[in-house]
C-alpha cells in the first residue's frame, strides 16, 4: 500500500481514497490472500513507497530474476 494514495489531492485536498474504498481494498486483499493460501501460495503485502518496498523485497529474497509491474493511468487536466 502506497501511503501517497491516501493523502489529499493536489487540488482542493479531497481524499484520494475514502473510508469505503479503503475497506473494499482491504477486504479484497484479504480475500486474495485466503484464496492463494488455499492453493498453496501466499501474498506479500507491504506499506510504503513501491520504489523502496520492491527494492527491499528483492534484497530480502535474493533470487529474483524478473520484476513485472504496470503504471497507473493518470488523467491529464
Amino acid at each position: 500500500f502506497d501511503p501517497r494514495h491516501y493523502l489529499g489531492t493536489h487540488c482542493y485536498s479531497f481524499p484520494k481514497t475514502g473510508p469505503h474504498r479503503l475497506r473494499f481494498l482491504l477486504e479484497s486483499v484479504k480475500d486474495l490472500r485466503e484464496t492463494l493460501k488455499k492453493k498453496g501460495s501466499t501474498l506479500v503485502v507491504r506499506k510504503g513507497k513501491p520504489e523502496d518496498v520492491v527494492c527491499d523485497l528483492i534484497t530480502q529474497l535474493g533470487s529474483v530474476t524478473a520484476v513485472v509491474f504496470h503504471e497507473e493511468v493518470r488523467e491529464i487536466l
